[in-house]
């Protein structure tokens, strides 16, 4: 009994905040980790949709600014790509239809260069090949370059593109073949009128 009387009681209310403030720093921590696994491949998905490295980086920062919010809604943690790219293609589709309504020309994105600066793929396929699958790209619909590049340049599963486009699993498939298919004829007629250089 002498023992409880001399414990150093902590006021309630003094736990509940030192509590609040550990689960606080937890979840910033938490977010900070996702936002550095998962920028890149987000901010990638946006210029590729955008094709406007600005535009991108805008969209990059309202992309996460959401899923900020809506962290509580994700129910499957090991699917949170997929899930930040469907947040990052209805943030992409929103500042199209600003850019229509509000910029000087903006009705038409596709003529925009993503970067200046040269990338990787260019040093590698060229720019005059890049330019091709540039153009190529362009002629898909913006549902069909979504759910190609979801495919192939971000690896996600049929389940997952449907889940992210809110589509059927059937849809997700077919979509993403079409677009291949799509993708192939107009790379090949690109080839036919270099002469078959591409």
């Amino acid at each position: 009994m002498g023992f409880r009387e001399k414990a150093v009681e902590v006021p309630a209310g003094a736990a509940v905040l030192a509590l609040r403030r550990a689960a606080v720093q937890a979840e910033a921590d938490a977010f900070r980790t996702l936002f550095l696994e998962h920028s890149g491949a987000v901010h990638r998905f946006l210029k590729d949709l955008l094709r406007d490295a600005t535009l991108a980086d805008e969209g990059l920062q309202e992309t996460f600014v959401r899923a900020h919010e809506r962290l509580g809604t994700l129910e499957q943690r090991d699917r949170v790509l997929g899930w930040l790219l469907g947040i990052a293609r209805n943030v992409s589709l929103e500042l199209r239809r600003a850019r229509r309504r509000d910029g000087p020309g903006g009705g038409d994105l596709r003529g925009e260069r993503a970067s200046a600066a040269p990338s990787p793929e260019h040093v590698l396929l060229g720019r005059e090949e890049m330019e091709v699958v540039e153009r190529a790209m362009a002629s898909l619909s913006e549902d069909k370059r979504a759910a190609l590049l979801l495919r192939f340049d971000h690896g996600l599963r049929y389940e997952e593109i449907a889940s992210t486009l809110g589509w059927s699993l059937s849809k997700a498939k077919v979509e993403v073949h079409r677009a291949r298919l799509k993708l192939r004829a107009a790379l090949d007629a690109a080839g036919e009128g270099d002469g078959g250089a591409a």
